[in-house]
């Protein structure tokens, strides 16, 4: 497996090395700015005495605006290209991000979430961030710093040439979006994909976004404690999303997925029973090799079933429609977590997720292997994927 991951890599050019590197700290910053509520929401919502469940509703308003979000930046992508857009979008949530640092009370915050939009790797500079910072300027200064990060992959973004297949698709193809979507099999594939997103976000979410808080408020370890365990599980997450994706390549993206997902059922019972820190570790690591190498497929999983006129839209909004979908695990996990306790909140939010992810990928299609810039305004052709 790590064979495949090295020979993809050596076959990448200087502009594709630096398109990647570009794209990978785009998705960590993202996820640096979404878990900073995830690690830090029940000290906010101490400091601002309001309830975990209400907390919860931040990263639900968060996942609310990002189909908004792709909507806009994904048809700007189709029409103008990918870089304007990227750097543009990385500007904005860098500096909303910034500004909550200083939201005086819930309600500022709440609408500075509203208006935001690598993935394992930025939870993982989050949760290291937090041993760093938070000690000493508390949640508020990890807010002010996520202004650094995003910076940084902005400057990254500058080095990298326009898609030479956008280009010539816009040479060739001016189609609007909306006369691309009255081909039947287009709009079949955009319901299916959107439902694969939400049971896949819902999977990757239920899995993440409460973990922190049981790890504190159910079991009564500590901050540190709980942080150390997501620098842990986060390393695992990187490990699995690397190796699977990569692995994808010669088992197909369906099976891989299947796999993954299946795997993950099989350590749910010692990821929600486990209270020693050592098993919580181990448990935990696990399950994020298994949730995120599910993911690890994703990016090329979904702009694979995507026609080149909208590539730019088509991926970004079934993605986030998934996620907006999904929006609500995190306040019905601490609803549950509320009457029934963690274990519960997480097994019975966590078991049909991935089981979900199993049967719509069994059932799915693929498009492994397609020649970008060949299908224009028709979905692509999953003649490779009924013989991988």
């Amino acid at each position: 497996m790590l064979k495949t991951v090295r020979e993809q890599a050596s076959g990448l050019t200087k502009d594709q090395r630096n398109a990647f590197v570009a794209a990978y700290l785009g998705w960590a910053m993202d996820a640096f700015d979404y878990f900073l509520v995830v690690l830090v929401y029940s000290e906010i919502a101490d400091d601002f005495h309001v309830s975990l469940t209400d907390m919860a509703f931040l990263t639900t308003a968060t996942l609310v605006m990002r189909p908004v979000g792709a909507l806009l930046f994904g048809m700007w992508a189709d029409r103008k290209g990918r870089r304007l857009p990227l750097m543009v979008d990385v500007c904005f949530y860098s500096v909303v991000g910034f500004a909550c640092a200083f939201a005086p009370n819930y309600a500022v915050l709440l609408v500075l979430r509203l208006l935001q939009s690598g993935y394992s790797l930025g939870y993982l500079l989050a949760a290291v961030a937090f041993f760093g910072i938070e000690p000493a300027f508390g949640w508020r200064g990890l807010f002010a710093f996520s202004l650094v990060p995003a910076l940084v992959a902005l400057w990254v973004r500058t080095r990298v040439e326009e898609s030479e297949v956008w280009e010539k698709s816009v040479a060739l193809n001016r189609t609007p979006a909306y006369q691309v979507f009255r081909n039947p099999a287009v709009l079949k594939r955009f319901v299916y994909l959107v439902a694969l997103m939400t049971a896949f976000n819902w999977m990757s979410q239920g899995t993440q976004d409460v973990y922190p808080t049981f790890v504190k408020k159910g079991l009564g370890l500590s901050p540190d404690t709980a942080i150390a365990i997501a620098v842990v599980y986060n390393i695992g997450a990187i490990i699995g999303g690397t190796v699977l994706g990569a692995y994808s390549e010669r088992l197909g993206r369906r099976r891989t997925i299947m796999v993954a997902a299946a795997a993950g059922l099989a350590v749910v019972p010692f990821f929600v029973l486990s209270t020693a820190v050592g098993l919580l570790m181990l448990s935990s690591f696990l399950m994020q090799v298994c949730v995120q190498g599910a993911w690890g497929v994703v990016p090329a999983h979904l702009t694979e079933m995507s026609p080149d006129a909208i590539r730019g839209f088509y991926p970004g909004v079934t993605y986030q429609l998934g996620n907006l979908i999904a929006a609500l695990n995190l306040p019905i996990q601490e609803a549950i977590a509320e009457r029934h306790g963690y274990p519960a909140a997480m097994s019975w939010t966590v078991v049909p997720a991935l089981a979900v992810v199993i049967v719509l990928s069994a059932v799915g299609k693929e498009a492994k292997g397609i020649r970008f810039g060949s299908t224009g305004t028709h979905a692509p052709s999953t003649a490779t994927a009924d013989t991988a």
